[in-house]
């Protein structure tokens, strides 16, 4: 049914001032995993932590939210999205201002795993009280453009917000910026955010929650850890833990009757091609995205603010392309959108490889204002053929899973291509160390680029110079090589999505050409409850 046929379908201005207040912690939650990639150093001054707890301290946030993403989402279904995203924005404000004045690196690691928790508990609820309010498939497309463009702009603007912080206080401003904007959340989600029941809501399956937790946990840890470990033997046990634990997983959600995720879900070719086509997207800016960073700080030692600031035009290029895309999705069909935005990935990676370490600036730029945008219909679009492909009731787990599949392909492209990418720089500097050097200088400079920076800075002149040179060379062929391998990612993508989504029609026609497994999505989300 076309919207101009069902205006009361429609949003009104209630509804658009409440999309408003979900794009804060859509926002600020993805912000906050790139927001100390800056502060770290500053923060280890401060807290002393060893090499171990700083790397938990910068990745239990984002495993325990991936991890626990579908979960809250089925809690969300079953008990309320507005309770629970209130709940979750009060103890994310709370836990940040306890952070901020923590002074152990165990506490730190503890208030970390505490704002993934709850973190989770609000990114589902977001996306499900969207498609709550907002049923006319139209004004939907727009709703959930803006709310990926909100996430993808968090990750972006993250650097650059920690850059200001550390220039005018000091990283612990970077935790307490979290606390106004919970604030507004927790104020105005009972004034304008509407407050229902699941309409399915019944028991919840514990040791489904625990086997899904032992599931996404061991298993986004192996992914990450296989781009840092000098073994692959613990991130490869870690993975085969996690897919054993989910072999029970799945096997006990077939045999329930009131599954925690319906992973039958993935018979509907619509759920199942837009969550492939997710992963291939993610993967390839994952592992480029962080090497981009490290170019500018460490190659063209670029400042924290400098940095943020390179990293802006993209981000602001990606909102008006996210907000775009579900526009475009109305006379275009959705798959080929989305093929479009992954065929200009090709063309930003592309630009990637042509970098070097001297003149390589405006090309490294120009060519993450192309990238950057171009994964924004991927996100929006496809988070809307999964949310949109599935009873209403159980839209807060399909978002979950949505945005559980996005990290975990940040996740490969961290681990595959960022290992590419390392393996390249150390081959480039095994044999070009210059002469004079240290075994701890030499040891440092061959582990990573970071390391030849702090040995250079010890070194005599002359020879800390030759040792930048060869390591920023090193470095810049490794974001070339990784850049080339995305591209292939990204290429492999687009031709997924035009052909495993070309029956999917734009958004704006009646009826979706349903595939023999094609399950019937519910014809409108019920209204919600009075408050």
């Amino acid at each position: 049914m076309s919207s101009t046929g069902s205006p009361q379908l429609r949003a009104g201005g209630k509804q658009w001032a409440a999309l408003g207040l979900l794009v804060l912690p859509a926002l600020l939650l993805f912000m906050m995993l790139t927001i100390l990639f800056l502060a770290i150093p500053y923060l280890a001054a401060d807290l002393r932590p060893s090499s171990t707890q700083t790397l938990w301290i910068l990745d239990i946030y984002g495993f325990l939210m991936a991890s626990l993403l579908v979960l809250m989402g089925t809690v969300a279904d079953r008990f309320g999205h507005r309770n629970l995203l209130i709940t979750g924005a009060l103890l994310f404000g709370l836990v940040s201002a306890a952070a901020a004045f923590t002074d152990s690196p165990e506490l730190m690691i503890v208030w970390r795993a505490l704002l993934g928790v709850a973190a989770a508990m609000q990114m589902p609820t977001t996306l499900g009280l969207i498609f709550t309010m907002f049923q006319d498939p139209k004004q939907r497309g727009v709703a959930i453009g803006t709310w990926a463009a909100a996430i993808s702009a968090g990750v972006a603007l993250g650097p650059l917000l920690s850059g200001l912080l550390l220039e005018a206080f000091s990283w612990r401003a970077t935790f307490f910026v979290a606390v106004p904007v919970m604030a507004v959340v927790v104020i105005g989600a009972p004034l304008l955010l509407p407050g229902r029941q699941g309409p399915s809501a019944g028991r919840l399956d514990l040791f489904s929650a625990l086997l899904m937790l032992l599931t996404l946990l061991p298993l986004i840890y192996g992914v990450k850890a296989f781009a840092t470990s000098d073994s692959p033997l613990v991130p490869a046990l870690a993975v085969v833990v996690g897919l054993l634990f989910g072999v029970v997983f799945v096997v006990r959600q077939l045999r329930s009757a009131e599954p925690l995720l319906d992973v039958r879900l993935f018979k509907n070719r619509t759920v199942s091609g837009a969550l492939g086509v997710f992963i291939l997207s993610a993967m390839g800016l994952g592992g480029v995205y962080l090497m981009f960073t490290q170019y500018l700080q460490l190659v063209k030692a670029l400042s924290p603010l400098k940095t943020g600031f390179a990293i802006l035009p993209a981000a602001l290029v990606l909102i008006v392309v996210a907000m775009r895309s579900p526009v475009l999705a109305r006379r275009v069909r959705p798959g080929y959108v989305i093929a479009t935005g992954l065929a200009v990935q090709v063309v930003g990676y592309i630009l990637f490889t042509l970098v070097d370490s001297t003149t390589g600036l405006p090309w490294v730029i120009v060519g993450f204002i192309v990238l950057y945008p171009a994964v924004s219909p991927s996100m929006a679009l496809t988070t809307d053929l999964v949310v949109g492909s599935v009873p209403p009731e159980k839209a807060g787990a399909a978002g979950g899973l949505a945005s559980t599949v996005n990290d975990l392909g940040i996740s490969l492209g961290v681990a595959v291509i960022g290992s590419i990418g390392t393996a390249v720089y150390r081959a480039g500097v095994d044999d070009k160390l210059p002469a004079g050097l240290s075994d701890p200088a030499a040891s440092a400079a061959r582990e990573n680029l970071d390391g030849a920076v702090a040995a250079a800075r010890e070194l005599p002149g002359q020879v800390g110079d030759q040792l930048l040179v060869v390591a920023r060379d090193a470095f810049t062929s490794g974001l070339n090589v990784a850049a080339g391998t995305a591209a292939v990612i990204a290429a492999a993508g687009a031709v997924a999505a035009a052909l495993s989504l070309r029956h999917v029609p734009p958004t704006g026609s009646a009826v979706p050409d349903a595939g023999p497994a094609e399950a019937s999505p519910a014809p409108s989300v019920p209204a919600a409850d009075s408050d």
